[in-house]
């Protein structure tokens, strides 16, 4: 069964800003560092475990493009540490799980468990990257906000895992 890591497949999350004081928040690009991605040798199953404590954020994002440099290594941390601690819960939650129901050429059906609730989640394929888009509240997820909600993070978020053949 052949296994992928992030030494052989990357997976990002997108991230997306609103409110009041959007203009001074940022879209960002988060690396998933730690998880495990199994396929069949039939190609008709798929399983994978990803750590919510892995995520690091590579950088922010703005009018569409990759802004390096944007967020200093202290702002990154501070982001990292609300996601793992406010947002995903980590410590309680410790891991990420999706097990495939369906596996076609253009798309892949199955259940994703995230924040401890279980929810059926379908992923478009595109080559060898699957995307889906997450609604946070689905999985009892409360989006980052600051400042009494004048700052706050979009409920949909996009996935992106790409494996690398």
């Amino acid at each position: 069964m052949p296994t992928y890591d992030s030494s052989s497949a990357e997976c990002r999350v997108f991230t997306y800003k609103e409110g009041l004081l959007s203009a001074v928040a940022h879209d960002l690009e988060i690396d998933v560092t730690e998880f495990e991605v199994q396929l069949s040798e039939d190609g008709t199953e798929v399983t994978a475990t990803f750590d919510p404590r892995s995520l690091r954020v590579l950088h922010a994002v703005v009018d569409g493009r990759r802004s390096p440099g944007t967020l200093s290594d202290k702002d990154k941390k501070k982001i990292e540490s609300n996601i793992v601690d406010k947002v995903l819960h980590a410590k309680k939650h410790r891991t990420i799980r999706f097990t495939s129901t369906d596996v076609h050429e253009r798309e892949i059906a199955g259940e994703l468990e995230l924040h401890g609730r279980k929810r059926s989640v379908r992923l478009t394929r595109d080559g060898d990257t699957a995307i889906t888009r997450l609604h946070q509240p689905d999985f009892g997820i409360a989006p980052y906000s600051a400042m009494l909600g004048a700052l706050k993070i979009k409920p949909d978020i996009e996935v992106r895992l790409t494996i690398e053949r």
